[in-house]
């Protein structure tokens, strides 16, 4: 039955999944706008509260290639609805928690819940879509679902300043349950019902994943991933709203207002980047690459700066912040070019392991050359800037790898006669007809 039967059924199913990520985000962003009350809370450091998320990061980027297996194996719906019943009661033991091993616990939670939603998400768009709509369609899901991160930066602050810890994250946990049953009712995983393909078997997936990983496209997904969110997650996750607040002294209110612009922007990045990734299929790295040279300038402009930055610069670099994701978003578009539709799962979990392992290690030595620079926790914006440094070693692993994977992917698409750059070789046979004349 083709994809065109249910154009309104089509819009409720990924609109409830984009609406189970954009919760998964509010999740996983819920404890960055809560610094200052998780440290009281558990009496803690930067390096010690940093810790609380790399686990949970460690989790996310370790689950993603088992859950890629098991939503090829399972479908979206059963793991979209695990995922938030499991970030829910991450969430519930958090409210309740005083001690750090049960805060630990229920980040960890949150961050295997976590891991299920977007590739799961994801893998239903091609399954009730047509092919052309593709690339579009997985901009604006990641676009939307960072709509999370609005709803952590303001009702979730403001739930905390007025109501308490344990009220705030009980909000939250309820909110997974109330996502989870909207999943159960109204998702399914292709307009036939069930999964778009057949099940594999758990040998069949071992291969599968073998094949997907050893397939260039797949690595060049991995390290876009890797280069271009990291930067932006590390200054959402945890980083900028103390950057914000403690290092340039701006008020809550104004840091809050400054990361809801950079969701906001993103309503027009990322889908002028899907028209363009879907337009211009042989460069799409080179969009991916625009993105993160410019990430990489603005964040020099900010650190070289005596003293705090304008807020006219800082701006800018959140608006280019804001660009991040929709280029990391590109590497799943090619996980789906370059893997047919059993594996899709699996490529897109091996790519999204990219950006949270740079994330996860950067969140980690920011907040350990923060203890370093200040044991009491008194910081100052010289710390945060000289943490902030430490952004250039994953940048330049990651340009190289990202070079390296589409030299091979090219190389790969030349074999096979693929036209893999016609603009250059349009001009070349222009040259060489007029030297023939």
């Amino acid at each position: 039955m083709r994809h065109v039967d249910f154009p309104r059924r089509a819009w409720l199913v990924w609109g409830v999944g984009v609406l189970a990520y954009a919760v998964a985000v509010l999740q996983r962003s819920s404890l960055g706008v809560a610094a200052t009350y998780a440290t009281e809370r558990f009496g803690i450091g930067a390096s010690a509260f940093s810790t609380f998320v790399v686990l949970q990061l460690v989790m996310y980027a370790a689950m993603q290639v088992p859950v890629g297996v098991l939503v090829d194996r399972y479908g979206p719906r059963v793991l979209v609805t695990i995922g938030a019943l499991v970030m829910a009661g991450g969430q519930v033991l958090m409210a309740t928690s005083t001690e750090t091993s049960g805060a630990v616990v229920a980040r960890m939670l949150v961050g295997t819940g976590d891991a299920m939603t977007f590739v799961s998400v994801l893998r239903l768009v091609p399954s009730w879509f047509p092919a052309r709509r593709v690339p579009v369609l997985t901009q604006v899901t990641g676009l939307l679902g960072q709509l999370g991160q609005v709803a952590s930066t303001i009702p979730l602050v403001l739930v905390l300043g007025a109501y308490g810890w344990t009220p705030a994250y009980l909000g939250a946990a309820g909110v997974g349950v109330v996502v989870a049953v909207a999943v159960v009712l109204t998702v399914r995983d292709s307009p036939l019902g069930r999964s778009a393909v057949p099940p594999v078997s758990f040998r069949e997936a071992a291969t599968q994943l073998r094949l997907s990983f050893a397939e260039p496209g797949t690595r060049l997904g991995l390290w876009s991933h890797f280069t271009s969110q990291f930067s932006q997650m590390v200054f959402v996750l945890l980083w900028g709203f103390p950057f914000l607040t403690v290092g340039l002294g701006y008020s809550p209110a104004l840091a809050g207002t400054l990361l809801t612009m950079m969701v906001l922007s993103g309503l027009v990045v990322a889908p002028v980047l899907g028209q363009l990734t879907a337009a211009y299929p042989f460069r799409r790295s080179n969009l991916v690459l625009t993105v993160s040279i410019a990430t990489v300038v603005a964040w020099t402009v900010v650190l070289l700066w005596p003293g705090a930055a304008p807020l006219p610069v800082v701006v800018l670099l959140l608006l280019v912040l804001s660009a991040n994701g929709p280029a990391s978003a590109v590497g799943f578009d090619f996980a789906r070019s370059f893997n047919p539709t059993p594996r899709l799962g699996v490529a897109s979990g091996i790519v999204n392991v990219g950006g949270f392992t740079a994330s996860l290690l950067t969140i980690l030595v920011v907040g350990l050359v923060l203890d370093l620079r200040s044991p009491s926790g008194a910081y100052d914006l010289g710390d945060f800037k000289l943490a902030f440094c430490f952004q250039y070693l994953p940048w330049a692993f990651g340009f190289w790898s990202l070079v390296r994977s589409r030299r091979l992917t090219r190389a790969g698409l030349a074999a096979q006669g693929s036209v893999i750059d016609p603009l250059p070789r349009a001009i070349a046979r222009h040259w060489h007809d007029r030297g023939q004349r």
